[in-house]
């Protein structure tokens, strides 16, 4: 890889939970029953007239504007023509030459400084129906048949497309987390990439370092997960270097990327905008955002995540900034922490444990949790875990979590202890013969004992010197 150079730009689709439609005023939601959220104008029936969401509008201009991009004076709906089956007026209504947002940006923080990501465009367009492939696997290859559910037909979406900037999977990764995270903050979409209200598109190429030139390029489609998107990204170098080292040159295709298998099988060569014979749609007026608009919505954009993650990185390592800003749980840190408890040491329950409760951290009373972070270590482990998976409920207290007191007298453990080497003199023997393993056995057996009510840091202390003795 020293002698090559990777170059991914990305293009993300994102979902906007508006109440309806784009283009129509059906209702906009997942889950509904196949083709029951439809009507003339999403299922293209002749004569039926497009009107656009000025919801939809304002929300991809609050997104540009996160973004730090240019607001059109005058955006204009382009007809993108195609031929798929979960298109049925045979072309998609977007943008082109003339989009809501531009030429932005997305300072993305990392330990050794920030890595900045042109923004080229940011617009808005309506999605596509969903094909349903019948196959165990559920994707196209390998399908039967193929169903298509018109209800996702014409949700507002917005394509964010950057700048060939990147030049990493890990990059790529943490772009695409923090690019979440805004949207959600900004309460645009609920961006769930297992449900697809977020997908990204990966393009991909490789040039020898220290060159400037774009070398042919593929693109991974309709990914839904960081992971998948990195390991693509990591697979499709590898790939064109060894086609490069061999000879071979790179073919522009969409590559199907399937994670089970070490390999991105070609979907079908990969058009260029000219293949699109994109032209204004007549149907639509062309939207002129006016200014008072923009500055009302520049208005309700707060600290953004990226700089909170350099803010909290003063405090924390920037690893926990990260994790807890691009988690969502930095405002919550900031309440316990301002309620009480050790900043690192809310970090790491908010990170590690809480976070596994499922509990969304705004149902959360910060000050009850600051109490139970703050004697995690005098109360027993069995009770933290139990309060931490109550911390949702309402009218929730530490109160009678934190009069439950761990056992740390080694008076009290120490009868406890002797007891329990005494029943298994297989096993002291076999850790004073070496086996230093075991000390956890007896370590688990004396905390089965006291209930999980003993201090665990005092009980291996004992342990081990009781088995010494």
């Amino acid at each position: 890889m020293s002698n090559w150079e990777a170059v991914i730009g990305l293009e993300i689709h994102v979902q906007l939970k508006t109440r309806t439609k784009m283009f129509c005023r059906c209702p906009n939601g997942f889950g509904g029953e196949p083709n029951t959220q439809t009507c003339p104008v999403c299922l293209a029936f002749p004569g039926a007239l497009p009107v656009a969401n000025r919801r939809a509008v304002e929300e991809c201009i609050k997104l540009g504007l996160a973004l730090d991009c240019e607001i059109a004076e005058r955006a204009v709906f382009h007809r993108k023509n195609y031929f798929y089956p979960d298109l049925p007026k045979a072309y998609q209504i977007s943008q082109y030459d003339e989009p809501l947002c531009a030429r932005g940006k997305l300072a993305v923080p990392t330990e050794n400084g920030d890595i900045t990501v042109g923004i080229t465009r940011a617009h808005l367009e309506e999605d596509a129906a969903k094909n349903v492939h019948v196959a165990a696997s559920g994707r196209i290859h390998g399908a039967t048949a193929t169903l298509v559910d018109f209800n996702r037909g014409g949700t507002p979406l917005v394509e964010i497309v950057t700048e060939p900037d990147l030049h990493d999977a890990e990059s790529a990764k943490r772009f695409l987390q923090l690019l979440r995270q805004t949207v959600v903050e900004l309460d645009l979409s609920d961006a769930e990439l297992e449900k697809g209200s977020m997908r990204f598109d990966v393009n991909v190429s490789v040039r020898p370092a220290g060159s400037d030139e774009l070398r042919t390029r593929t693109e991974l489609k309709n990914m839904n997960s960081f992971n998948f998107a990195a390991k693509g990204i990591e697979r499709e170098i590898a790939r064109q270097i060894r086609v490069y080292e061999q000879g071979g040159i790179v073919e522009q295709e969409t590559l199907h990327f399937d994670p089970a298998h070490e390999e991105s099988p070609p979907m079908r060569s990969k058009e260029e905008a000219q293949d699109y014979r994109y032209f204004p749609d007549p149907d639509l007026v062309p939207v002129h955002p006016p200014v008072d608009v923009v500055e009302r919505l520049r208005g309700e954009i707060g600290e953004l995540p990226g700089a909170r993650i350099k803010r909290i990185a003063d405090t924390l390592s920037f690893y926990d900034a990260d994790v807890l800003v691009t988690g969502g749980l930095d405002r919550l840190w900031a309440d316990v922490v301002a309620a009480g408890a050790e900043p690192k040491e809310a970090a790491n329950v908010l990170a590690n444990q809480f976070v596994a409760t499922g509990i969304a951290p705004s149902a959360v009373n910060a000050a009850e949790l600051a109490k139970l972070v703050s004697a995690r270590a005098e109360i027993p482990r069995a009770a933290f875990d139990e309060a931490l998976a109550k911390t949702g409920d309402a009218g929730f207290t530490a109160a009678p979590y934190l009069e439950q007191k761990v056992v740390g007298d080694a008076a009290e453990l120490d009868p406890i202890i002797e007891r329990i080497i005494d029943a298994n003199p297989g096993q002291a023997e076999q850790f004073r013969g070496g086996k230093q393993g075991l000390l956890g056995f007896f370590v688990g057996q004396v905390m089965k004992e006291t209930g999980g009510k003993a201090d665990p840091r005092v009980v291996n202390e004992r342990v081990r010197e009781k088995l010494r003795a």
